[in-house]
């Protein structure tokens, strides 16, 4: 029987939520962190209409989707990739610049898939500490070594929800090697938008490289539409690896027309942090500890691993399925996505009666 290659053999396949709940009851899924409000009115209707071209290939070049995102952001579109999700250009950056004369750097609680991206390229994945759980610059520059290729920072991180502020980055870019990439991914950037540090700029340096998705704030999940901010030279690179048309012509209408639509993406982020601001609050009157968050989730922290497993167990007798994140090396913590009003109060009783509070 035909092999895989070892570090394929050698790698767990990707892990999603498990949504095993007790019977009978309607299930509260808040473990994908996706958004709990519909997308777009616009990108709805958009999405329909162009379901009549389907006999179609999609645009491969995305040139009405890049032109809608750099004038909303004021960017270049020539420096504009499109892609199926940005897991696709995390996976793509790796096939580009990694191997396993090559390492990649990121922090000890990083995105779990900038990991995958590493071992498939076959290099070496270095981590370092996030003292309270946030990014650390000076850890990072510390680690750095001579085959270091790429530093993947998440800004909002995920899984603990945190964010250092631009001018972090802005050290953290100035002390690397010109000929390390720096690549920051901002699926959530928008939830921190309102903070006004667009990190875009940083890109003309001609190392560094900005992610976004329409997942999360755009409520586009099942679109499967990601996007990054490239130097021309990167981008050139990356074309060659991403299969052409990769996103279905219906994403591309849908996520043309949540662009264009940003008092809707806008109004998606407010909902989500008052009810994240009034989850957090709630939860530290519990004695949990709920590190600061600008994403639409937030990390919640128990006394210890056994603690954690037990509340777990408690809420899924409610159907109430958050993601633990043993995975991530915190065995002590659950992540809740941010659901209705309804839905986190539900979750704030479930675990005050768990609790004894």
């Amino acid at each position: 029987m035909i092999k895989a290659n070892n570090n394929i053999a050698v790698m767990a396949p990707y892990a999603s939520a498990t949504f095993e709940v007790a019977k009978g009851k309607s299930l509260v899924s808040l473990a994908q962190n996706e958004s709990f409000l519909p997308s777009s009115k616009r990108a709805l209707t958009a999405g329909q209409r162009a379901a009549e071209e389907m006999v179609l290939y999609p645009d491969s070049s995305y040139q009405q989707l890049r032109s809608s995102i750099a004038k909303v952001h004021g960017l270049d579109a020539e420096k504009v990739l499109v892609s199926a999700g940005s897991m696709e250009l995390i996976f793509a950056l790796g096939q580009a610049y990694l191997s396993p004369s090559r390492s990649a750097l990121s922090t000890q609680y990083s995105y779990a898939f900038f990991r995958t991206a590493t071992a498939l390229a076959q290099a070496e994945f270095v981590t370092v500490p996030e003292p309270d759980l946030t990014v650390s610059v000076e850890h990072l520059l510390l680690a750095v070594s001579d085959n270091t290729s790429i530093v993947f920072v998440a800004n909002p991180a995920n899984p603990c929800g945190t964010h250092i502020p631009k001018s972090d980055l802005v050290r953290l870019r100035a002390e690397l090697r010109d000929d390390i990439l720096l690549v920051i991914d901002e699926a959530y950037g928008e939830f921190a938008d309102a903070i006004d540090e667009p990190t875009f700029d940083l890109v003309s340096g001609g190392n560094t490289v900005v992610l976004r998705t329409f997942s999360k704030a755009y409520g586009l999940a099942g679109a499967r539409v990601g996007w990054g901010y490239f130097p021309t030279d990167v981008k050139a690179e990356l074309q060659k690896i991403i299969n052409p048309g990769s996103v279905a012509t219906v994403s591309q209408a849908m996520a043309t027309a949540a662009m264009e639509d940003q008092q809707s993406m806008e109004r998606l982020c407010q909902e989500t942090t008052e009810i994240r601001s009034w989850f957090t609050a709630e939860a530290r009157a519990l004695g949990l500890e709920v590190p600061t968050s600008l994403t639409n989730f937030v990390l919640v922290c128990f006394a210890d691993a056994q603690t954690a497993a037990d509340a777990d167990k408690a809420l899924r007798q409610e159907a109430i399925v958050l993601r633990g994140m043993a995975g991530y090396g915190l065995p002590q913590a659950l992540r809740a996505t941010i659901g209705t009003k309804d839905q986190m109060a539900f979750v704030i009783d479930t675990l005050r009666k768990f609790l004894g509070a």
